[in-house]
């Protein structure tokens, strides 16, 4: 099976992506959400999944933040599932340490081991240019 097409975003899409993105970092999970669903529902095709899969995981960690477990780790189950159907690396995402990061915050959410969580330990999204697409000299950014 072959991964996915990535999409082809347009101006306004890539900027509803990199605002979702920097809410999220910013623990603005709900607003992320709305953000990501906004894009979500312009998109047509296999990379629909994936961002159904943040918009997931946003879900998750904004549950988590008021407190109801069981809710965090449905949708972090459910966005594992939507991951599955890409490689490690999708749409300049690492994926693979993504997918690593939430098991680890299951794991935590099912052992009730939430006592004194900081912001510094919620997971931190980067987008990021394949190395061989980047230019010389160039980093990648968070988007």
């Amino acid at each position: 099976m072959s991964a996915p097409a990535e999409p082809e975003l347009g101006t306004e899409q890539r900027a509803e992506l990199e605002r979702g993105v920097r809410q999220f970092n910013e623990g603005y999970f709900f607003e992320c959400h709305d953000t990501l669903e906004e894009l979500w529902s312009g998109l047509r095709g296999p990379g629909r999944d994936f961002f159904q899969g943040l918009i997931q995981v946003s879900v998750a960690f904004y549950h988590l933040g008021n407190g109801n477990r069981s809710g965090a780790l449905s949708m972090l189950e459910r966005a594992q599932r939507r991951f599955g159907g890409y490689p490690d690396r999708w749409y300049g995402f690492d994926l693979a340490v993504h997918r690593a990061e939430l098991g680890r915050w299951q794991r935590r959410i099912a052992a009730d081991d939430l006592e004194g969580v900081s912001r510094d330990e919620l997971p931190v999204w980067r987008f990021e240019p394949a190395p061989s697409t980047a230019p010389a000299g160039s980093r990648g950014s968070d988007r």
